[in-house]
């Protein structure tokens, strides 16, 4: 179920040097550390600038960096999922 009353919308893209910030539609603005995503926190900061927002605005899309963000994850905190987590006690 979906709890979310209005669909998460990206209009823009900014960086620094450990954090993504995304501006919504709705004027909010999201920071997500950049280690939830390996191969934008390796890149270089032209590679970073290099996205599109896809779908209206519910994905952010890197294709020389082969990386694709779902916007609703993000306000989720869901990182990358393509990264295996270490289960050792």
């Amino acid at each position: 179920m979906n709890t979310l009353k209005f669909k998460p919308l990206a209009k823009h893209i900014q960086f620094d040097d450990d954090m993504m910030w995304v501006e919504l539609i709705d004027g909010r603005k999201l920071g997500t550390p950049l280690v939830y995503f390996p191969r934008l926190l390796n890149a270089t900061m032209q590679q970073r600038q290099q996205y599109e927002i896809s779908g209206g605005g519910i994905g952010l899309h890197w294709d020389e960096l082969d990386e694709d963000i779902n916007v609703e994850y993000l306000l989720m905190g869901i990182g990358d999922m393509t990264i295996k987590l270490s289960t050792a006690a």
